[in-house]
């Protein structure tokens, strides 16, 4: 089905969102409640798409991990201060740790627009994307990852501080590149090191 009308557009692009929405509900959510109505999202989606594209989802699809498995896709995000002597970092609940704001990248973003969504969710700033700085590859055991992932290194200018940051941060700042508090084990020290090299030195990490 060629979708070239922008509210059938809009419906399927809506219900990929909800699907998406669903998949990852399902996979990391505890509460009983949740999971059910994770599942009547689900169910309501597929139908509803499933009408919509004169298709069965019973076959293989994209919402389904026992396809063809490829590793998951993150963005980072590093942010300097205007000497570039300092770097925006988030502070992890889960390890009271700092990290580079950065999360895992949705179906259908761009990855620019995953990089702009996921520092202003995470660290609650705007920032303008200028530069790509490569890909770091994480592998199990390696890199404190449970499963292979790409992770996309960006370089961004802030624009505005909302003073706003997500429920699983605990507090955000700038801080000096020669003083970096604990770091969170959700990125290693050395990948941690790439990405930093990687902005200061005009670098592109290919792994």
């Amino acid at each position: 089905m060629d979708i070239k009308n922008p509210n059938d557009k809009f419906f399927y692009d809506y219900l990929i969102k909800m699907l998406s929405i669903a998949k990852i509900g399902l996979t990391f959510s505890y509460d009983a409640y949740a999971i059910e109505d994770y599942k009547k999202v689900q169910e309501l989606s597929e139908s509803a798409l499933e009408h919509f594209m004169d298709l069965k989802l019973d076959r293989p699809n994209f919402f389904e991990r026992n396809i063809y498995p490829t590793p998951n896709v993150s963005v980072r995000v590093v942010i300097l201060n205007e000497t570039r002597d300092e770097i925006l970092l988030v502070q992890e609940k889960k390890d009271m740790g700092y990290s580079i704001p950065g999360g895992w990248a949705d179906l259908y973003d761009s990855p620019k627009q995953a990089a702009i969504r996921e520092v202003k969710e995470e660290a609650g700033v705007d920032v303008e994307i200028v530069k790509f700085a490569g890909i770091i590859n994480c592998l199990p055991l390696k890199d404190n990852v449970f499963i292979p992932e790409y992770a996309l290194i960006f370089e961004g200018r802030l624009i505005k501080d909302n003073h706003t940051h997500d429920h699983e941060i605990a507090s955000v700042g700038f801080f000096k590149l020669d003083n970096l508090p604990t770091l969170s084990h959700k990125m290693t020290k050395e990948n941690f090191n790439k990405a930093i090299d990687a902005i200061i030195n005009n670098k592109i990490i290919i792994e």
